[in-house]
């Protein structure tokens, strides 16, 4: 079970909040999408299936030397014989220090580093969503706005990001209550995406998503999209919120009051080694 927080912490304390998140955040999710299956090995949890293979433990592994590298072999080497690429999600407070030099020895790669951010759900949710003139926010369940919204993201980003939306459906076929999906739409177009998951047994509920079209940045649909989000959580009895932020993303949660708690940075292999 996890450890509960003492009452009325301050979102500030951050020592605490980070005891929190790595107690309650860091196990596996409530319920796997269609396709996808958990698995342990050794202190890890692997999970397989999806857009590519995901990798994370404890903070304290509890290996170290050649038997760390031996953990770390054994992901690469098991995702190398399905063909796919794997993640290995790494925090910068985490146990062993030397995880990061060892996993690129093994032939991982780090992506870009974010911050890891936890706020009170009820402070988020006293903010008035304010949107430009002409958008509105919707909750959406169908699987043709999920490829809307992944045509958006990859338009966002100039990337293809079309798996999404199966991704998407499927968290939502398979465990409606533990997702919810919203849009920002202007004429008819998604402008902007965001989805808060859930995570039961838990204080905490995550925010993930947020892309939204260049030409509508800056005008205020994220911090909407957080604050209805943040509704839903206190509506649902969930008390913190946690973000994993983007550079982009962290400097408007800090000003909204999130807390920065750690860092968490990508570790990628893939059989083209790209």
């Amino acid at each position: 079970m996890p450890r509960p927080l003492p009452h009325r912490l301050p979102v500030t304390d951050t020592k605490t909040l980070l005891a929190a998140y790595d107690d309650q955040l860091r196990g596996a999710p409530p319920t796997p999408p269609p396709g996808v299956t958990y698995e342990q090995d050794g202190p890890l949890l692997r999970i397989v299936g999806g857009f590519r293979g995901l990798v994370s433990g404890p903070r304290s592994l509890g290996v170290r030397g050649a038997e760390l590298d031996r953990l770390i072999a054994r992901q690469r080497d098991y995702f190398a014989a399905r063909g796919e690429a794997v993640e290995w999600k790494t925090r910068s407070h985490d146990d062993p220090a030397d995880l990061t030099d060892r996993l690129r020895a093994a032939g991982f790669a780090p992506e870009d580093e974010e911050a890891v951010l936890v706020g009170s759900a009820a402070d988020m949710a006293v903010r008035e969503p304010l949107l430009p003139e002409g958008v509105t926010l919707r909750r959406v369940t169908a699987d043709a706005d999920m490829r809307r919204i992944a045509a958006m993201v990859s338009a966002a980003w100039d990337h293809d990001w079309s798996w999404l939306a199966a991704d998407l459906s499927g968290r939502v076929a398979s465990a409606p209550d533990e997702i919810a999906v919203y849009v920002a739409e202007a004429d008819g177009e998604v402008v902007s995406a965001a989805w808060l998951v859930f995570r039961e047994g838990t204080e905490f509920a995550s925010l993930w998503g947020g892309s939204t079209l260049a030409e509508w940045r800056g005008r205020g649909i994220y911090r909407a999209l957080v604050a209805t989000r943040a509704a839903l959580a206190v509506s649902r009895g969930v008390r913190y919120l946690h973000v994993d932020a983007s550079d982009d993303s962290a400097p408007i949660l800090r000003r909204l009051g999130f807390t920065a708690v750690t860092t968490t940075t990508p570790y990628v292999w893939s059989p083209e080694g790209d």
